[in-house]
Parts: C-alpha cells; structure tokens; sequence
C-alpha cells in the first residue's frame, strides 16, 4: 500500500492521520469509522503526551497485527526512538505489512532509507535546518514529518512562527509534509496549514484527548473541516 499512502499525502486535499494513544484496535477502528484517512501506531518508544510506553514489536505484536487486519486504509507505524531498537526489530515490522515507516531521522538506520517497499517518513526536529530538509529527498526519504515544536512547548496554540517552520520544510524538502499536532490546531487553522504545503494533518491527544469518544470526536470535526476546503 505504498503508493496508496503517499497518493493520500500528494492529493489536492491535505489528509488526515490519526496518530493512536495506545496501540488499541477499538481505537483504530473508531479511527477509521469517524474519517481517519491513515492510522498511525507505535513500538519501542514513550508516547510524549501520553506517557504510554511501547513495548518492542514482539510485546505489541498481538494488538498490531489486529489492527492491520482490520485496517480500512494505509497504517504506518514508528519502530522505535533509537537506531539499535529499529534495527532489532525492522525485519518482523517489515514482514507485517505496514504502509509505512515513521521515526526521527536521528533514529533511523541506514537499511530503511534503502528499502524502496515501504514508504520512509523521517522526522525533523526542533533544531532542524534547511540544509537537513534539502537532504532528505536525496537520500531516499518518502515524506517528512514536521514534529519541529521543543516538547516542553506541547499544548500551546498554533503560531504564525509554526507555519513558517512548516514553510520551509515543504520548500527546502520537496516533498510531502506531515504535521502532527504537537501545538492545537483548530479547524480554523486548515487554511493556512495548506497554504504552507501540507501534504497531512496527524492529529493526537493534544487535540483529541485519550478517551473513545473525544478521540471519535476530534477526528469527525476535522474530516468535515477538510473535506470543506
């Protein structure tokens, strides 16, 4: 489903990923039910917002393959947050299926970026320079995720200063721009978050909390906003 993805993030229409808490199935498939176009799942890191920690791909492997099973479009996952770990565990995550890969450019190892199968989404973070996103596409990176906001700025209102971060990626990178919802972004901001080239929103619980129904919430109030632009 490599293609489906990034069709998804090179379309007129930003897409909308739903980045889960916890690796959950009812909560994927209230993802896909309410309008998520893309879930998103993890392994082998601390959710920042959350705290929730995930297990190695063997310790989340039951509840991963379920929602693969269940997937109603592309499911990507980040394998983990250091090259060891990813590495460790990137055959079996690759024999799963998934549409894509996600993790910091800094955690991901070289065999990655060379697998043409699955798509590559690398982060950028808060020090990040246009230098970096020049290299990406080049490399072999797919797509890039604009999770450019210092975590103890988490939470905060979506600023013009944000927008010109996520500018200059989608300028310098060339290609399609993920941004996560590290600061709110409101339905009102989707206007300006294309303007800036924005391949996809990825919202999580900063803006859709942690419970079924404010998760199932979130996701229709954004599908509605977007399939209005």
């Amino acid at each position: 489903m490599k293609q489906d993805f990034l069709s998804l993030l090179k379309a007129p229409k930003m897409a909308l990923i739903m980045a889960l808490p916890k690796n959950d199935p009812e909560l994927a498939r209230i993802s896909w039910e309410s309008g998520a176009d893309i879930v998103k799942v993890h392994c082998n890191v601390q959710h920042r917002v959350s705290k929730v920690q995930f297990g190695s791909f063997d310790e989340e492997k039951d509840v991963l393959l379920q929602i693969l099973k269940e997937a109603k479009g592309p499911c990507g996952i980040v394998a983990g947050d250091n090259p060891a770990a990813v590495s460790r565990d990137y055959g079996k995550i690759r024999a799963a299926g998934f549409s894509f890969v996600s993790m910091y450019a800094g955690n991901m190892p070289p065999e990655i970026i060379q697998d043409d199968g699955v798509s590559r989404v690398a982060a950028l973070g808060p020090d990040f320079t246009k230098e970096q996103a020049e290299s990406m596409k080049p490399i072999g990176v797919d797509a890039v995720e604009a999770s450019v906001m210092a975590p103890e700025t988490y939470g905060q209102l979506l600023s013009t200063a944000d927008l010109m971060s996520y500018y200059t990626i989608a300028k310098y990178s060339g290609l399609p721009v993920v941004v996560p919802t590290q600061h709110v972004i409101r339905k009102e901001d989707l206007q300006a978050l294309s303007r800036c080239g924005t391949g996809a929103l990825m919202i999580g619980a900063v803006v859709t909390g942690e419970t079924k129904e404010s998760i199932k919430k979130s996701i229709a109030g954004f599908r509605e906003a977007i399939d209005r632009m």
